[in-house]
């Protein structure tokens, strides 16, 4: 009888990643599409530096422009989570913050223009801007249309920010196209008009995308197709209701210039104000470089 032979265990596993920090979600766990996100009993999730691969991968254009390479770094460096394309909007730039926290220390260099000719490096604690979205991000899901009608709706996924992003890229390549005086007149036209087509078909997908329940008098729906159906055939006046409610949910959670009080410093090169804002971008491409 041949005895199995046993695998020693990697004597280099101490020196693996461990855990760095532990984060909650501003949507604890809610709006999570079924097996995306694996929940933990306290609320807590564990994050791990990024290794030199994920660097790497965040190196790659197509993959950044795409969402990939975002997709492959958050799943590395957050396991529980199983599919970050499912991420809800509201927990992105926590998620994102947090790896860079794992993988570079809690500060951070941020550039400010101060003036025409003056720039000044300041050093952001990111602790606080974490502190700040999980105190200011709230979901209001309930959109009262009237007293027949209730919508419900969620935030968008990172997969539908991603085809956003691009869409807006194309439409920016549309309007290059349109200013050159060598493309002929009719081009243009049908260039423009299919550019239009298409941003006007994501924005009603979005919006249709982020409604997840209705109840009516007639009864309520989940199911997806009703609520395409309910979408494609509704009248302005409805559409116009639930658009502005997520305009709003937008725009009260995105995120908001920090505001510093002026130091010694910044007086010393000639900045009068007793407080200035300064600017955060999460932006992949740059936020970890």
């Amino acid at each position: 009888m041949v005895t199995p032979h046993k695998i020693a265990p990697n004597p280099l596993m101490a020196q693996m990643r461990q855990p760095k920090i532990y984060i909650r979600l501003p949507s604890n766990g809610e709006f999570w599409e079924n097996g995306a996100l694996e929940q933990t009993e306290n609320g807590e999730y564990p994050v791990f530096s990024m290794t030199a691969q994920d660097e790497l991968k965040l190196k790659i254009p197509d993959a950044l422009m795409n969402g990939q390479a975002v997709v492959d770094v958050i799943q590395h460096c957050v396991p529980n989570i199983k599919n970050a394309w499912a991420v809800p909007n509201i927990d992105m730039d926590v998620l994102l913050i947090a790896i860079r926290i794992a993988t570079y220390g809690e500060k951070m260099s941020v550039p400010i223009k101060l003036g025409s000719d003056v720039d000044y490096e300041y050093e952001l604690d990111l602790r606080v801007v974490v502190d700040q979205l999980m105190h200011n991000i709230a979901w209001d899901p309930i959109v009262p249309i009237n007293e027949n009608l209730i919508v419900h709706v969620r935030p968008i996924t990172y997969k539908t920010m991603t085809q956003g992003a691009l869409q807006t890229f194309e439409t920016q390549k549309i309007i290059q196209i349109v200013n050159d005086e060598s493309v002929a007149e009719e081009d243009k036209i049908r260039i423009f008009k299919e550019s239009f087509a298409k941003l006007n078909k994501l924005t009603l997908g979005v919006i249709t995308e982020s409604i997840f329940n209705i109840e009516s008098s007639g009864g309520g729906t989940s199911d997806r197709k009703h609520i395409q159906e309910f979408m494609d055939n509704v009248d302005k006046e409805i559409f116009d209701k639930v658009k502005g409610h997520i305009d709003i949910l937008r725009e009260h959670n995105s995120i908001k210039p920090l505001k510093i009080k002026v130091t010694d410093e910044m007086r010393a090169i000639g900045i009068t104000d007793e407080e200035i804002e300064v600017p955060l971008n999460f932006d992949p491409s740059n936020f970890f470089g």
